[in-house]
């Protein structure tokens, strides 16, 4: 596992407000220069970077190979964010994340050593691999934004952000995350198979570069991003979107099919990411569009199927997009 621990991380600085146009636009150039990488994935990413800005967490769950680390990489040196990568497996211990109380050698008195989990962006690999205890630890700098060493509490980066990856297809040697860790993450979502032209085009740069690695630029910064999550949080919610929001939140704590409806986390994950959409769209006010975008992979993983509709092998998230869908959206003018 990797991190950068050295680097400096100064008292953050208020940014300066700006307008939805100018947040439209860094976060445009930061999609855009990760789609060098990454192809044919911008509705993909754009989702990636919505739930970041909207100060949450992303689980990506997909297949091996379809680029989930180097998204999380490419996002990270494009926005400008330090970077860390921890690669987990069973034997990986709490310490081995948030860090530890060691003693300097030079000195001979004890000081703490920072973990990988001190990073802007911090890339969980296969964080299924790992005991609950592992998970647990950074789930709860997830929430709390620091960590807590022998007694003394160690603030996190501002912003920080993970990205956390698993494996659907491989059960043996996991331990799946428990409902009630799922909800912390704001989004699940998925990559993908790329399109025939799209997969065509990946290995047709890759022929021309010569080379594996794909040269990511910075386009921004810390400072930058921090004005655009300040812009997300000017964006106009009309009292209706709310409600109707809590209406398809309700429906799916009625459905026959589930077990477990969507918390009300669920409601404001939907709220904050479907704000950032609007934002990325240079729109100052959320739309029904927004919601109905956001609402499945905000949702989805925080529902439990019945014991039937299990059974069946009825998926997840063909129940939330009937909920969402028997929902009535209310008209926009």
């Amino acid at each position: 596992m990797t991190a950068d621990r050295d680097r400096q991380y100064p008292p953050p600085v208020a940014p300066t407000a700006i307008t939805c146009e100018r947040a439209a636009a860094t976060v445009s150039a930061v999609i855009d220069e990760v789609e060098r990488a990454v192809v044919g994935k911008r509705e993909e990413l754009e989702l990636i970077v919505a739930a970041l800005l909207a100060g949450g967490h992303v689980l990506l769950d997909d297949v091996p190979g379809v680029a989930k680390t180097l998204a999380a990489r490419s996002i990270a040196t494009a926005a400008g964010l330090s970077f860390s990568r921890i690669q987990f497996t069973p034997d990986v211990l709490p310490s081995d994340i948030t860090g530890a109380t060691v003693i300097d050698l030079s000195t001979g008195h004890p000081t703490f050593r920072r973990g990988p989990v001190f990073a802007e962006l911090v890339l969980a690999d296969e964080i299924n691999r790992a005991p609950a205890k592992t998970q647990a630890a950074l789930l709860e700098a997830m929430q709390e934004s620091q960590v807590t060493i022998d007694g003394t509490t160690h603030r996190l980066p501002d912003p920080f952000f993970v990205i956390a990856t698993e494996n659907p297809v491989e059960s043996e040697g996991t331990y799946p995350l428990p409902e009630a860790q799922l909800d912390r993450f704001i989004v699940r979502a998925h990559l993908g198979y790329p399109a025939h032209a799209d997969e065509v085009e990946m290995v047709a740069r890759r022929l021309a570069r010569g080379t594996d690695e794909v040269v990511i630029r910075q386009v921004t910064n810390t400072s930058q991003l921090n004005a655009v999550r300040i812009a997300i949080e000017q964006v106009h919610v009309e009292p209706v979107l709310v409600a109707y929001v809590v209406d398809i939140i309700n429906a799916s704590r009625k459905h026959r099919e589930l077990s477990l409806g969507a918390s009300p986390r669920g409601s404001l994950a939907v709220i904050k990411v479907a704000r950032a959409r609007a934002v990325l769209q240079a729109r100052d006010f959320v739309t029904p569009d927004d919601v109905r975008a956001i609402a499945l992979p905000a949702l989805t993983h925080r529902v439990v199927l019945s014991d039937e509709a299990w059974a069946r092998g009825t998926r997840a998230h063909d129940v939330m997009r009937a909920v969402v869908d028997s929902v009535a959206a209310p008209s926009w003018k």
